[in-house]
């Protein structure tokens, strides 16, 4: 693969910069008979909990105009089981090391799933979702509260040596004063953006669709919000960011590149075309030299200067 794709997180070097993104692409060897997973720049597998989770009652999934909302509940079998069990089978089909997407209700738990996946070879990164309810303080969001936030990164951070990602709620008053929470407490980079919060109402009960009512808004519609907050960010903080939300392209890679990321998820694209980060990476190139791009890492921010 070119060098012209190219991106540093850390110490670790990946061949270009698309990862696709929790949730959205399970384990990653499932998706191993549609293409040579190799070609990723890395894999954020779907978020771990400490113990199993089945997740929200059905239904979890509402179409929407340009996206779609979700709340799954992160279902998962636990920790110990995407140890030895996930880790391993993705192992035999992607020899490239992965981000884990890491979910908790309490600091506590948080740093016992980071502990347990400090030993794993073939995880390089460590990614926090702090949309997650902290129960120790009345169930208020990690991601709302920037002392919250900051507390836990620390934390966090005495306990793991892999590349900490710390992945930001659009849901807030101040996304920039969480960034920079997450800079103070040695997070090595932010992930923009989690999903908006929506309602989708069935005209036939006259009550919203999803179970749990309120849902992740995600999809091509979140685009140019995605692309604000991540400009606001690179002019506030200096840590890598990695981009999602809405990506569907090449083109909307380099977009986000220019605005701040150092690298790019693809999230709900990959619910619609379980070939699209395959497809998105052959293209850049083309992409890249209809817009006189000599290297990706050239670009990383310029729409700020």
């Amino acid at each position: 693969m070119s060098d012209r794709l190219k991106i540093k997180l850390g110490d670790y070097i990946l061949d270009n910069p698309i990862i696709p993104a929790s949730g959205t692409f399970g384990y990653g060897y499932e998706f191993s008979d549609y293409y040579d997973l190799n070609i990723l720049g890395s894999i954020c597998m779907k978020a771990t909990t400490l113990q199993k989770r089945y997740g929200n009652e059905l239904p979890r999934i509402a179409d929407c105009p340009s996206g779609m909302l979700n709340s799954i509940g992160m279902q998962n079998p636990g920790v110990d089981k995407v140890i030895n069990e996930e880790l391993v089978k993705l192992s035999k089909v992607y020899n490239k090391k992965v981000i884990i997407n890491v979910g908790g209700e309490s600091i506590k738990e948080f740093v016992s799933i980071v502990r347990k996946f400090e030993n794993c070879t073939n995880v390089f990164a460590v990614e926090l979702n702090i949309s997650c309810p902290n129960v120790k303080d009345g169930g208020i969001v990690f991601g709302t509260n920037p002392k919250l936030v900051y507390d836990l990164v620390m934390e966090v951070r005495k306990n793991t040596s892999k590349f900490l990602i710390v992945k930001l709620s659009p849901n807030v008053n101040d996304v920039i004063s969480i960034a920079k929470s997450c800079e103070y407490a040695k997070a090595d980079a932010i992930s923009l953006v989690n999903t908006y919060l929506g309602v989708r109402i069935n005209l036939n009960t006259r009550k919203p669709i999803l179970s749990r009512e309120v849902g992740g808004y995600s999809g091509p519609g979140i685009f140019p919000m995605v692309v604000k907050l991540i400009r606001d960010c690179y002019k506030n903080v200096n840590i890598p960011i990695i981009g999602m939300g809405g990506v569907m392209n090449a083109s909307n890679v380099i977009e986000l590149m220019m605005a701040g990321a150092s690298a790019v998820m693809v999230g709900t694209a990959n619910l619609i075309d379980p070939y699209v980060c395959n497809k998105i990476i052959n293209q850049l190139e083309k992409e890249m030299d209809k817009y006189k791009i000599d290297k990706l890492v050239d670009i990383i921010g310029v729409s700020n200067e």
